[in-house]
């Protein structure tokens, strides 16, 4: 039933930033072959927002090499720690979320995660289950199981408690609450974003309070954004979503700055450690130009999500638009209810091209913005809109634009 443990050790180490302790892992996955007893490997994820992005999947790949193994895999949706909100990487206590928030969220990462996922050894909890039924008391013995010293051995903490910032005191019960999760599922291994290892320690410690043998730690590495300087976020637009469409995709990708090629080779399109090394020492070389390498990574990914037909179309009407500047087969056509003559933000915003109207005029001031072909630089501008219009906005998105007929 399952691989000798090298062959799934080898497997495991691909693309993990650190094993803690790695030869128990072996001792864990040496015994799951004796008693043909596949492990609990967990991965909890708060629902802070509703959209996964390529740098989720990196976690959640390790987890479908985990069920390829053999083993079986717990993706916990954290709606209730997800009320109390991660303190890692945070100067500031974040603003709280309501159950119903997280639950709604959660069945959005549920979708979008089975897009990674194979249904088989494949478990889906919600943490209210048990942290929301607990009582005050039970709250102050979990508690009675941790020290504040051992607390602000976090470096986020220390840093707050020296800069005189406020730390709430729900926040030092968040990594008490994740870690619990893994003592009611009694885990073997638990997975996270290398900034969640304390969180993924203090689980392993809770297990050994409670009597159970301690969970082993894989910690994955955090994609930048296609920035390449920022962590992968929806709110600082740097992000490639899970849904994102192939031609989505495959724009984002060849935007990323040329430092970020390789990473997004081995963490975004999950290829083999050789060939990734191929394709670094060629660029290196000079014999492979980055563009074709950003080419090459762009449809690998696109592949991983919407198949190999797609990232052929997306590559072919991107080299339409980009390359022999023409515009796409298919875009999306509105109508918005302004007059006929409109500003120019106005029109932006009851679009849903922007968000906000500050962020309109900054589109609009950077370039960023062009109708039927003539780029924008006037935030103040009138337009006539009372027939169809093209607007395309950054480098991918088009959008014909009408008013509502009175």
């Amino acid at each position: 039933m399952f691989l000798s443990v090298n062959e799934q050790m080898d497997i495991i180490r691909q693309n993990t930033a650190e094993i803690i302790p790695e030869d128990e892992l072996a001792q864990k996955i040496e015994k799951s072959a004796a008693t043909n007893t596949p492990l609990i490997v967990k991965f909890g994820c708060d629902p802070s927002r509703p959209d996964l992005h390529i740098g989720h999947a990196v976690v959640l790949r390790k987890m479908r090499q985990f069920q390829d193994l053999g083993h079986n895999v717990v993706l916990i949706i954290g709606d209730f720690t997800g009320m109390i909100g991660d303190p890692t990487g945070k100067s500031k206590t974040r603003p709280p979320l309501t159950l119903e928030q997280t639950r709604e969220n959660g069945q959005s990462y549920v979708e979008q995660a089975m897009q990674v996922l194979s249904k088989e050894r494949l478990r889906i909890v919600h943490n209210s289950d048990w942290l929301g039924t607990m009582t005050f008391q039970d709250v102050i013995g979990l508690s009675a199981k941790y020290t504040v010293a051992q607390m602000l051995e976090r470096d986020d903490f220390t840093k707050r408690y020296k800069a005189g910032e406020p730390i709430s005191l729900h926040e030092f019960l968040y990594p008490l609450a994740q870690a619990m999760d893994s003592v009611i599922i009694t885990s073997d291994i638990e997975l996270g974003g290398s900034d969640q290892k304390f969180n993924l320690l203090v689980g392993r410690e809770l297990q050994r309070v409670y009597g159970q043998n301690p969970q082993c730690i894989l910690t994955m590495p955090i994609l930048e954004g296609t920035d390449g300087v920022e962590k992968m976020s929806k709110s600082l637009d740097n992000y490639i979503g899970l849904t994102d469409s192939p031609r989505e995709i495959f724009g984002r990708v060849m935007s990323i700055p040329d430092t970020m090629i390789t990473r997004y080779m081995k963490y975004g399109a999950w290829l083999h450690d050789t060939m990734v090394q191929e394709q670094e020492q060629q660029l290196r070389a000079g014999t492979l130009h980055p563009r074709n390498a950003k080419v090459f990574t762009a449809m690998k990914i696109v592949e991983l999500y919407h198949g190999a037909e797609a990232a052929q179309a997306a590559f072919e009407e991107f080299e339409r638009i980009f390359v022999k500047k023409d515009i796409p087969d298919e875009i999306d056509e509105i109508t918005i209810n302004l007059p006929a003559v409109a500003n120019i933000v106005d029109i932006i915003m009851a679009a849903n091209i922007a968000s906000s109207k500050s962020e309109a005029r900054r589109l609009i001031q950077q370039g960023g913005l062009s109708i039927d072909g003539e780029r924008i630089s006037d935030p103040a501008l009138m337009t006539d809109i009372s027939s169809r219009r093209l607007f395309k906005a950054g480098k991918r998105k088009f959008l014909y634009i009408t008013a509502e007929q009175s």
